[in-house]
């Protein structure tokens, strides 16, 4: 027996709207998408979706590793002279940005679809980071920078949508950590280019970080040819009545992968009746996330606001402290950059399978305190002169070794324990939360303290950013939600969901 021509005939079977004798005029689907795309074994389709998804968070490791390490050519230009404030400031902007972005995207790709806002996000990003490298004054680049986190802010919000609805439930903690460490290899690629296009035996102050930010469009580019590897996530449409186009796309993933052996070739999967809507109102939005989920909006939020702090104000002024306390020179602040990237990097690769076999709950917690307790350890030994610009590097990419798959862990709790018809909203509206609080003001906060000169002043920021880490990791063990392994829909009911 052809198992997959059954299965694709069952499909079909499936697109057929039921009438509910409750609303003749509602539409009623019976479906087994989720547990279908559940049950596979990681394949090549897998494969292509990280890679072209985590190509955005290499872009976005791009852009912050720019910002930072280019902040010593920027006070250098004569063009536009920034102070450290000015820095903080244009920082802060790009994070601004990226709250508000990704609250417009986040609703509109609830609406209008995870794909459609791969391109459009896409697009304002490469626009305004090709305009970032022509800004002639403060303001004129903040402004661009503010465009650029916008772009970036809304990709967030498609992206983790996509990652949670495509890849099978046992794999996915560890690739959604992943995706999002992939930020680590866009900040080692803009480290490497900071090192060369700073160099003034290679382009003159004013060119080379102008040139800097045309590398981050031009590497945009590529990923237009990559998205068209991705469908639409078929859970998206099989709920806002095109059943019959998630059939098909769940057909064609399957073409591909093969069932993981503990599923039976033969086995007939559990189905669920959803009602097809067109949008979710923004009433019954607010009253899934602060009535019904409240507790769980709660941790998104604290973990969303503490990792946002941790790390906007620390590596936003990374540099800042090189140059400033340790007397390197700006175009070798790329050399630090790699090693801190290289740490950030293989803490969710090393470490992101425990979140799907020891369990959510126990990872998060650790992660969230071992990097808190690091943070003010280091920051005492800096305090005190302690530490050289080698040994705080090493320093750094230890902490966030734990500090990575945190962070990462903080979209990713936000991203699958919630429903599917407000997933994207949701991750938008608490990463703008959590950024406008730990974010934005970080950067410039840290700019400030910079600003004085003083070590102590610096290692009271540290303070705060590792007590708001110990109090997240508290929260996490108290009130988290064990979601590892299971279906989305198990984690939280999508809402169109008919008993």
């Amino acid at each position: 027996m052809d198992v997959k021509a059954v299965r694709r005939g069952a499909a079909v079977a499936e697109s057929v709207p039921i009438v509910s004798p409750q609303q003749d005029d509602s539409r009623v689907i019976e479906t087994s998408i989720p547990t279908r795309l559940d049950c596979l074994r990681w394949g090549g389709f897998h494969t292509r979706v990280v890679a072209a998804l985590g190509i955005t968070w290499i872009l976005d490791g791009l852009e912050v590793t720019l910002a930072g390490a280019l902040s010593g050519a920027l006070k250098e230009s004569p063009t536009l002279q920034f102070s450290n404030f000015d820095v903080g400031l244009a920082n802060s902007a790009y994070l601004a940005g990226a709250v508000l972005g990704a609250l417009g995207f986040g609703w509109l790709t609830d609406r209008i679809g995870r794909k459609k806002l791969f391109f459009i996000t896409l697009a304002v990003y490469l626009s305004a980071t090709a305009a970032t490298a022509l800004s002639w004054n403060v303001a004129s680049y903040a402004l661009f920078r503010f465009l650029t986190g916008a772009g970036i802010g809304g990709e967030y919000t498609a992206i983790n949508s996509t990652i949670q609805e495509l890849v099978p439930a046992r794999y996915r903690g560890w690739t959604d950590l992943v995706i999002n460490g992939s930020f680590w290899i866009g900040a080692a690629i803009g480290a490497v280019a900071a090192i060369v296009l700073l160099d003034p035996n290679v382009l003159a102050p004013d060119h080379g970080w102008r040139l800097a930010y045309f590398v981050g469009a031009a590497l945009g580019l590529i990923v237009f040819v990559m998205r068209m590897w991705i469908p639409e996530s078929p859970r998206w449409l099989m709920i806002h009545g095109r059943p019959e186009e998630a059939h098909a796309i769940v057909d064609s993933i399957e073409r591909s992968s093969t069932r993981h052996p503990d599923h039976a070739a033969d086995e007939i999967f559990p189905k669920i009746r959803l009602r097809m809507r067109s949008h979710t109102p923004l009433g019954e939005v607010a009253r899934t996330l602060f009535t019904t989920y409240r507790q769980r909006s709660m941790v998104g939020l604290v973990l969303m606001a503490s990792q946002a702090f941790f790390y906007n104000a620390i590596f936003f002024t990374f540099a800042l402290v090189l140059t400033d306390f340790f007397g390197i020179p700006s175009n070798d602040v790329g050399w630090y950059i790699l090693p801190f990237a290289a740490g950030n990097f293989l803490g969710p690769l090393v470490l992101g399978r425990l979140f799907d076999t020891l369990g959510r709950r126990a990872m998060i917690t650790a992660t969230y305190a071992i990097s808190g307790l690091l943070l003010a350890l280091s920051g005492y030994l800096f305090s005190i002169g302690a530490l050289s610009a080698q040994t705080q590097t090493i320093a750094w990419m230890v902490i966030f070794f734990f500090a990575s798959p945190a962070a990462s862990a903080a979209y990713l709790t936000v991203s699958e324990t919630f429903p599917l018809e407000v997933r994207a909203l949701a991750i938008a509206l608490f990463y703008a939360i959590g950024t406008g609080i730990g974010g934005v003001a970080g950067p410039a906060l840290f700019g400030a303290l910079v600003d004085t000169g003083s070590r102590n002043s610096v290692f009271a920021g540290y303070l705060f950013g590792s007590a708001l880490m110990i109090v997240a990791a508290a929260v996490a063990w108290r009130y988290a939600i064990a979601a590892e392994r299971k279906s989305l829909e198990s984690v939280a009911r999508p809402l169109a969901c008919v008993e």
